[in-house]
């Protein structure tokens, strides 16, 4: 049986620190999350790897929701993995697409190659793609550990027929993190289709306007996770 973890999706160290105390398996990290989330700035990487050895994640992506790349853009890519693995982060989260918004197989293959040792997960570019059942044989074939999917649906219940399908076609090839509005109150519907891998950030407005994981919303979640 495939082992079941909780993800945190964290825009600050705050967020993370969040995550990390209500319980959650793995930290993603990254910023801006109120426009769809970024690469996090060198020190707040530097500054969770010091605070906590839980495994985390670096969202490797240079303009929200912008999933083609200029050269100096996926020059600065390939320098920010290098950079997470120097400080032997435990993965990167990262997403390539061609113009007909099928994978782009080539600098993804270039991704996972620099990234190596640390586990890769293709984000939500996924959710973009024309030909699902296409992107997802690249994806696997460009070696990604993960996909992160919402089933090309806003939320992950609305895309639940989709998500089983996926659950399907990927016979156990790569692990299916399910993220997009996952909360405590749906986490049990998709471990019935065959979803182990939960993606959430938990988060609300705060006084200055901008989105914080909240900790008892994680809390809320994993105890879900544990009664699985």
């Amino acid at each position: 049986m495939p082992i079941t973890n909780l993800e945190c999706c964290a825009n600050s160290i705050q967020s993370a620190l969040n995550g990390i105390k209500a319980g959650a398996s793995r930290i993603e990290l990254c910023q801006n999350l109120e426009q769809g989330g970024i690469t996090p700035s060198n020190s707040e990487i530097i500054k969770l790897r010091e605070l906590s050895d839980i495994k985390i994640h670096i969202l490797i992506l240079p303009k929200a929701n912008q999933f083609q790349y200029t050269k100096l853009e996926f020059q600065q890519i390939l320098i920010d993995i290098q950079f997470c693995k120097n400080l032997k982060c435990d993965g990167i989260v990262i997403g390539a697409l061609n113009p007909n918004l099928s994978v782009n197989k080539e600098q993804t293959k270039l991704m996972v190659l620099a990234a190596k040792p640390m586990k890769v997960t293709f984000h939500r570019a996924f959710d973009c793609v024309l030909n699902m059942p296409q992107a997802l044989e690249d994806i696997i074939s460009c070696k990604c550990d993960y996909i992160l999917t919402s089933g090309q649906k806003e939320n992950v219940i609305d895309g639940i027929e989709n998500l089983k399908q996926i659950v399907k076609l990927a016979k156990n090839r790569i692990n299916i993190i399910a993220g997009g509005g996952v909360n405590h109150n749906n986490i049990e519907s998709l471990y019935k289709i065959g979803i182990r891998e939960f993606h959430l950030s938990g988060k609300e407005l705060v006084q200055n306007g901008q989105l914080e994981t909240k900790y008892e919303n994680v809390k809320m979640a994993v105890q879900k996770v544990k009664s699985l």
